[in-house]
């Protein structure tokens, strides 16, 4: 009888741990998910639209970086773009990675025309951003598939 039992003991720990496993992945893609959209919508409205308004702010830090209007619409721009493409699941990893480089940008520029104010700020939007790049990374794999089936 305990050969009986222990089979089934295994097979019912099996189950619970496939669940749980399931229920932990699903609640991670959902976490991700979210992710993604708070950083789409930070760098949509928080980010991008100061710029693409003109906002008095952004005109003055782009000229005092001595990229004026013209770096200030195409920052913006950027942002814009990487905020809609990190909601579209085959762009979602290259979004994040893109993003990421201009974070990288945003932080030397931070450190070598403002003294590193706020230089922390693109370093911390960095990480969550690499987290999706990586997490998302089988998205490359299909935009890659998709180019080769447009050419």
């Amino acid at each position: 009888m305990s050969e009986t039992t222990v089979p089934l003991a295994s097979a019912s720990s099996a189950t619970v741990v496939a669940e749980s496993a399931t229920a932990r992945g699903r609640r991670a893609r959902i976490a991700l998910r979210t992710l993604q959209v708070v950083l789409a919508l930070f760098y949509g409205i928080a980010s991008a639209l100061p710029k693409l308004i003109a906002n008095s702010y952004a005109v003055d830090a782009f000229h005092e970086i001595g990229w004026g209007s013209a770096g200030m619409y195409t920052i913006g721009a950027l942002e814009l773009a990487g905020a809609v493409a990190l909601l579209i699941p085959v762009l979602q990893s290259v979004a994040a990675g893109a993003l990421s480089l201009l974070m990288l940008g945003a932080f030397f520029v931070q450190l070598i025309v403002f003294g590193g104010e706020n230089a922390a700020t693109p370093l911390i939007l960095i990480v969550p951003l690499l987290l999706i790049a990586w997490a998302r990374r089988g998205s490359n794999r299909e935009l890659v598939n998709l180019v080769r089936r447009r050419a």
